[in-house]
């Protein structure tokens, strides 16, 4: 099996910033668990506090 292009790889968009990321090796196994870009965004999702009511 010969090199993919970077461009040929699947994508898809992280749930907390929306930027769109590729494939990566380490994901090979769990591409679709995969929700986050980062590990940033990851911990980030953490933080976001709900909306405080009136």
């Amino acid at each position: 099996m010969g090199m993919r292009k970077k461009q040929d790889l699947p994508e898809k968009p992280c749930l907390h910033c929306g930027r769109p990321f590729r494939w990566r090796k380490k994901w090979e196994k769990v591409w679709d668990e995969v929700k986050y870009c980062s590990d940033r965004c990851r911990g980030e999702r953490k933080r976001v506090r709900a909306p405080e009511a009136p």
